[in-house]
């Protein structure tokens, strides 16, 4: 139980109070419950969706919008900034992508990268809501979340120290892949709806992952944070042009 309420206190911002200080060990299975965390989330934002059904559509993406960013406390968010910070600042340069990524100041293209995804993401709830589609609102955080251990089981981490570290480092390898496919799986049971987010999901996770590899040699927390906003974007987006 240890290990998913971990999860929820560093994905959510949800009231959760561990009993002491995590193990290691505890850190790493606490990736097997990031998809779980993502369908909690989802379904609290499906469920949130169902009671402001009689508002004002716009003020409806608003909202649920909003609520968002508050139930992850804006972790992601943070990652992306720093991330295209860093990009952008670091000149193709690796030592100089990482040194801007632990600036905790944020440039012009941060605020700029955040405005805009945003606004993407604004402009796809407010299609899927028009088209009365929320399984959207269920499959963007779960997608993007069960993604988030797959990173690390499969790139490299290259901060030292820290809790990327601790998770890269006790990651339980061989329950995970199973975990992952049983997610996958049920994703699927939503129909091609299912099928279509998975697949822009994987595909845009591919990309991002090939990034990382040829900028850093691997991922960083920032870089894993501004995976999950991406992925989740990117979701909502493919969706909602789906149902048009």
């Amino acid at each position: 139980m240890q290990p998913l309420l971990i999860a929820l206190q560093f994905l959510t911002c949800l009231p959760i109070r561990l009993a002491g200080m995590p193990t290691p060990e505890q850190l790493g299975r606490s990736l097997l419950w990031y998809p779980a965390v993502g369908v909690v989330l989802g379904a609290l934002l499906w469920g949130l969706s169902a009671v402001l059904s009689d508002a004002p559509l716009l003020l409806h993406a608003a909202l649920l919008l909003a609520v968002w960013v508050m139930l992850s406390g804006a972790l992601h968010l943070d990652g992306l900034a720093d991330t295209a910070d860093a990009w952008l600042g670091g000149l193709g340069d690796r030592e100089r992508t990482l040194t801007i990524m632990k600036d905790p100041r944020s440039g012009p293209v941060a605020v700029v990268t955040l405005v805009l995804l945003l606004l993407l993401k604004f402009a796809a709830l407010v299609a899927l809501l028009e088209q009365g589609q929320g399984p959207a609102l269920l499959l963007a955080p779960w997608l993007a979340r069960a993604l988030l251990p797959l990173l690390f089981l499969c790139t490299p981490y290259v901060r030292a120290g820290g809790l990327g570290q601790a998770l890269a480092e006790h990651l339980p390898r061989q329950t995970l892949p199973w975990v992952l496919g049983a997610h996958g799986l049920a994703m699927l049971l939503l129909g091609w709806v299912g099928l279509l987010a998975l697949a822009c999901a994987l595909l845009l996770f591919a990309w991002l992952r090939r990034r990382m590899i040829v900028r850093l040699g691997g991922t960083t927390g920032d870089t894993a944070g501004a995976m999950v906003e991406l992925v989740e974007c990117a979701v909502l987006l493919s969706l909602a042009l789906a149902y048009r």
